[in-house]
């Protein structure tokens, strides 16, 4: 239905037509691309039909989808358009849902135990959606514009989000007032959330761009701004009046300015000595956490809380809701969830799962969730010492597998539409240059809007994906994009451009020593060969970094590299089975250099038992490094390697 005539009710006919481009003239002929600013005149239009403040117009949609209309795409939830107005019914019609994150792993990943292996979630139903995700058929309602047009029209979807505005007002009793101040509650109500903690969360944020304000140019090449109006201090008592529930986040540790609830995830016994679906810990005492990681649900809201409430499946210690980036937390964090695949990463991580899916690029995530997130992961990142760069915010894909017969099995979300280098900026990490231009090392960074890579099997397998930005950069065994894609031997197969084939792609914030250079190309050492990546100067996909790097030490041919950083057999106790230290096949050769993480202990944490008997916390003398070795994250025993300032 994409691309369908756009046929506006007559009562808005007048207004929308010159932004719709249903008039050509000579001097716009009906092929050439819309005016630059036609998204920005659509706002300012809108905003007087509906007598909405603009900034207030803007600053909503900026928090929904940053202003990109997505080629009139649903998001995740059955979003459309700058406003992201909800359809759910009619998304989950035209494109029905299913886990698209390849893998098998065993989502503990402890050796000590038989693997678990849950189902798949069931299939969202489109039965009994809640107000916030049909958004949409009230604006049609409200607008007499069609479902059509409020689904694929930019002009129209600002119309609609404008309409639903002003009804919002009109319900709390408040004057459609040209003072941005005096909306707060229609802004909360907007969200669509049905308590009040969530709705505010979502208002201020929408306020806070609004005071910062905001530029960009658009994903359709719209330049779109919202001026900054810093003094700005809106009449939060307006949300009295909203008739929202009260939340509560007792039990929840998540910072104060997100919404946060708390929806445990049962640890129960349920026969045979099995139990789930977690571990009892004492972490950061036990053990440092040192690690977050970021996954795509590959699953819709309702449907992945009912998995996480489930004791025979997975657990994870968060989940972040597309819409409006309200949080459940499930797990506490002294604990540890089931959810990397990788039990040692498990035992110093926690895990965030983000409504998405993998393989549908266009099922985009919402400015008000990465927001959320963010806010969440500084929270925790300073509550527990945890560094803010991509060597500790791992992305599921970034997990190792813990031995040989895993790596095939390893999940690969987020994947490559999860948009690393807004989320760092949002993180107060942005990814800058800290080296000059002929460094030896390399922060992996495009332009996520630009960078466009061919991708295949989002919907079927070899068939292209949808052309989307995307935070990867794919690599090649030359400096040519008709050379052979880098192998990754542990995956045992021939490369692909398939959009779960991790072989041959670097992502946004992952960082590399430089092996070569030839004109516009650079080659860095990956997974124990060189491979080369297009960086122009005029659009680079790469900055100059400083840092440390590894190489083995001196007289090695080659070191092993590992999955996990687990302790020699000598440090186990007798009640304790001694786990194995089993190199990947993969080495690091001479000659090679790999950017460091940080020197960790050898540890294991044995816990086995639900009446917590068995749970210990083994540490040995090995230390390791953790150095960026491929698209994953791994591990070299520090007494192989030397490590030295990057030249």
């Amino acid at each position: 239905m994409r691309g369908s005539p756009v046929v506006p009710a007559l009562a808005t006919a007048a207004l929308l037509l010159p932004l719709l481009g249903a008039a050509p003239t000579a001097a716009a002929p009906p092929d050439a691309p819309p005016a630059p600013d036609r998204l920005q005149r659509a706002f300012a239009s809108a905003a007087a039909e509906y007598h909405v403040p603009q900034s207030v117009l803007l600053g909503v949609s900026y928090l929904q989808s940053r202003w990109d209309a997505h080629a009139g795409a649903p998001s995740v939830t059955g979003g459309y358009g700058p406003l992201h107005l909800t359809d759910a019914r009619t998304a989950l019609a035209e494109a029905p849902r299913s886990h698209h994150s390849v893998g098998t792993e065993d989502p503990r990943g402890d050796d000590a135990r038989t693997p678990l292996h849950p189902a798949d979630g069931a299939a969202p139903s489109s039965t009994g959606l809640p107000a916030r995700l049909t958004t949409l058929p009230r604006a049609a309602e409200l607008t007499g514009l069609s479902p059509e047009a409020l689904r694929t029209d930019p002009a129209a979807n600002v119309s609609g989000g404008a309409a639903l505005l002003a009804a919002a007002q009109r319900e709390l009793g408040e004057p459609l007032s040209s003072d941005p101040a005096d909306w707060y509650g229609a802004v909360a109500r907007f969200s669509g959330a049905e308590d009040s903690a969530t709705a505010a969360a979502y208002a201020n944020d929408v306020y806070e761009v609004i005071r910062t304000g905001e530029r960009r140019t658009t994903d359709a090449g719209q330049r779109v701004a919202l001026a900054a109006r810093p003094g700005l201090a809106p009449d939060v008592s307006q949300l009295k009046g909203a008739d929202l529930r009260a939340a509560s986040a007792a039990g929840t540790e998540c910072p104060r300015s997100v919404s946060c609830e708390w929806i445990p995830a049962p640890y129960e016994e349920f026969g045979d000595g099995d139990y789930g679906n977690h571990d009892l810990g004492d972490r950061p005492a036990s053990q440092r956490i040192r690690y977050i990681v970021v996954h795509d649900t590959e699953g819709t809201w309702n449907g992945v809380l009912n998995m996480v409430q489930d004791p025979t499946y997975v657990s994870w210690n968060y989940t972040l809701r597309s819409t409006d980036g309200h949080i459940a937390q499930h797990v506490k964090a002294k604990d540890v969830a089931w959810h990397a695949g990788n039990w040692y990463v498990n035992a110093k991580s926690i895990g965030l799962e983000h409504e998405g899916f993998l393989a549908e690029p266009d099922a985009w995530y919402t400015e008000a969730m990465y927001r959320s997130s963010a806010r969440l992961v500084k929270y925790l990142a300073k509550k527990y010492g945890i560094p803010l760069d991509r060597q500790h915010v791992l992305g599921h894909d970034n997990v190792s597998g813990t031995t040989t017969a895993t790596i095939p099995g390893m999940h690969t979300d987020p994947g490559p539409y999860w948009d690393w280098r807004h989320y760092f900026q949002l993180l107060g990490r942005p990814f800058q240059p800290t080296a000059g231009k002929k460094s030896s090392l390399v922060t992996i960074r495009p332009d996520y809007d630009a960078n466009r890579p061919g991708y295949t099997g989002c919907e079927t397998a070899g068939e292209p994906c949808a052309a989307h930005g995307s935070s990867e950069v794919r690599l090649y065994s030359d400096h040519d994009v008709n050379a052979p894609l880098i192998k990754d031997i542990g995956l045992g197969t021939t490369p692909t451009t398939g959009v779960n084939d991790l072989s041959s792609r670097v992502s946004t914030g992952q960082q590399y020593a430089v092996a070569d250079r030839w004109g516009d190309w650079t080659a860095i050492w990956y997974l124990g060969q060189k491979a080369w990546f297009h960086n122009p100067d005029k659009s680079p996909a790469a900055v100059p970094a400083s840092g440390r790097v590894i190489t083995p030490r001196k007289g090695l041919a080659s070191v092993p590299v590992y999955g996990r950083a687990y302790p020699e057999k000598d440090a186990y106790p007798a009640s304790v089975p001694a786990q194995a230290v089993s190199p990947l096949p993969y080495t690091l050769p001479a000659g090679q250099r790999y950017v460091v993480g940080e020197k960790v202990p050898g540890e294991y944490y044995y816990a086995v038992t639900f009446d917590g008997a068995s749970r210990r916390v083994v540490r040995g003398e090995d230390q390791y490094y953790e150095i960026q070795y491929g698209h994953r994250v791994a591990y070299v025993r520090a007494a192989d390697v030397t490590v030295a300032a990057a030249r």
